[in-house]
C-alpha cells in the first residue's frame, strides 16, 4: 500500500459504518463482511478475496482505537495534499509526529483480521517519513497477527479444554519458496535497489517514502513469475493446530498465543494469535464470576422443618447442605471449591438458591392434612402490615 492509497482510502466507507461508528458498530460490521468474503466460504472467488483483504485491512486500523486516531488526523493532515498545519502558534501539528518518525515497522499491537490478510498501520507510518532522504527498509518483517473465535461448552469453560482450530493466514509461497519466482532466482530490483521503496521530496525538508512500483516493496523481482503466487511470493495458508483454552474462561474473552499467528517475513518473528471465546449456556448451572451457580428445588415441608438435602455438583460427586428450619424461597447457600477454577488453581464456590416447589396434585391424605395445617395456623398472615406499608411514600 502506497501512502497515496493509504491517505485517499476510506476504511469508513470499506466496512459501510459512519465517521462517528462505535468501536461495537465497527466490529460488527466487520465480522460481517468478514465471514461474507472469508477465502474458506469463498473458494477460488478472487473478488471475495480481494474484498476480504480490504475489509480486514480497514478493521486493522478502525479496530483499534489509537491507530483509527492516527488515521483519522493523517487523512485531515493530508487528505488535500501537502502539509496542513493545524491551530497554533508556529504552525503545530493536532498529533504526535513521534509517532509517525519513532514507529517500529511490523505494525505493534493485534491486528484483528480473522483471516491474517491486510497490512498494518504501523507498516504505513514506519516509513512515511524519512529524516535522512533514503528510503531504508528493514530486512525482516514481522508476521500478521490473526483473530479467530471458538465455541466451547459450559463445562469445557469452566475446566479447560484442547480444541482444533483451523486458521486462513498469508504465507510465503510453498511453491516457489517465498521467492516469488519459478526457479527461485529472483534478481534485485533496479529502480529501488533492492529496498523496497523509493524517495521523493516532500516539502518542508521533509522526504516522502513509497513502495517501490515496479516490486511492489519487495525488493525483488522475479525472472519467471510463479504461478500460484503470481510473483508476490506470499499466498494464503490453512492450517490446523491444537489451541489449548485454559480453565475459568469467560464467555467473549480474548486470549492472545504469542507467536502463533502468520508467519513473518525474511526471517521475521510470527504474529501472535487472538481467540474469541464463545461458551455454551448449561441447563443447570450458570456462572457469576468464579463462582457457580444453581436453582435447587426443595418441598414445603423440608423448608419448613430442615433438613438435609444432595445438590449436584459440575463434573463431580453431589454435595450435602443443612437446610435450617424455615429457611424461605429464594435464599442462597454456598458450597464451598466448588465452583470454577481460578488462574491459581483453587476454586470459586457453588451459590445453591433454594426454591419452594409447590406441588400441582395432592393425594387425599396430604390435602388432609394441608387442610389441617390451615386450620392449625389460622391466624398467622405473612402478608400483615403489606398494605399499610404500600400507602407509604
Amino acid at each position: 500500500m502506497s501512502t497515496k492509497d493509504f491517505i485517499e482510502k476510506d476504511y469508513y466507507k470499506v466496512l459501510g459504518v459512519p465517521r462517528d461508528a462505535t468501536e461495537a458498530e465497527i466490529k460488527k460490521a466487520y465480522r460481517k463482511l468478514a465471514r461474507e468474503n472469508h477465502p474458506d466460504a469463498n473458494k477460488g472467488d478472487a473478488r471475495a478475496e480481494d474484498r476480504f483483504k480490504d475489509v480486514s485491512e480497514a478493521y486493522d486500523v478502525l479496530g483499534d482505537a489509537k491507530r483509527r486516531k492516527e488515521y483519522d488526523e493523517a487523512r485531515a493532515l493530508f487528505g488535500n495534499g501537502g502539509f496542513r498545519p493545524g491551530p497554533g502558534a508556529g504552525g503545530q501539528f493536532n498529533f504526535d509526529l513521534g509517532d509517525l518518525f519513532g514507529g517500529p515497522q511490523g505494525g505493534a499491537g493485534p491486528s484483528r483480521a480473522a483471516g491474517g490478510f491486510g497490512g498494518g498501520i504501523g507498516d504505513v507510518f514506519g516509513g512515511l517519513f524519512n529524516r535522512g532522504g533514503t528510503g531504508t527498509r528493514t530486512a525482516p518483517r514481522r508476521g500478521q497477527d490473526i483473530e479467530s473465535e471458538v465455541t466451547l461448552s459450559f463445562t469445557e469453560a469452566v475446566s479447560g479444554a484442547t480444541v482444533p482450530l483451523r486458521m486462513s493466514s498469508s504465507a510465503a509461497c510453498k511453491a516457489c519458496s517465498g521467492t516469488g519466482d519459478k526457479n527461485g532466482t529472483p534478481r534485485v530490483c533496479p529502480t529501488c535497489v533492492g529496498t523496497g521503496q523509493i524517495s521523493r521530496g516532500g516539502g518542508g525538508g521533509f522526504s516522502l517514502t513509497d513502495p517501490c512500483v515496479d516490486c511492489k516493496g519487495r525488493g525483488l523481482i522475479a525472472q519467471d513469475p510463479c504461478t500460484v503466487c503470481r510473483g508476490s511470493g506470499r499466498a494464503t495458508s490453512s492450517r490446523t493446530m491444537q489451541v489449548r483454552i485454559p480453565a475459568g474462561v469467560d464467555d467473549g474473552q480474548r486470549i492472545r498465543l504469542r507467536g502463533k499467528g502468520a508467519p513473518g517475513e525474511r526471517g521475521g518473528p510470527n504474529g501472535d494469535l487472538y481467540v474469541v471465546v464463545h461458551v455454551d449456556e448449561h441447563p443447570v448451572f450458570g456462572r457469576r464470576g468464579d463462582n457457580l451457580t444453581i436453582t435447587v428445588p426443595v418441598t414445603f415441608s423440608e423448608a419448613a422443618l430442615g433438613g438435609e438435602i444432595k445438590v449436584p455438583t459440575l463434573g463431580g460427586p453431589p454435595v450435602t447442605l443443612k437446610l435450617p428450619p424455615g429457611t424461605p424461597a429464594g435464599r442462597t447457600m454456598r458450597a464451598r471449591g466448588k465452583g470454577a477454577v481460578r488462574k491459581d488453581g483453587t476454586r470459586g464456590d457453588l451459590l445453591v438458591t433454594i426454591e419452594v416447589a409447590v406441588p400441582r396434585d395432592l393425594g387425599d391424605r396430604a390435602r388432609k392434612a394441608l387442610e389441617e395445617y390451615r386450620v392449625a395456623a389460622e391466624g398467622e398472615d405473612p402478608r400483615a402490615g403489606l398494605f399499610e406499608a404500600a400507602k407509604g411514600e
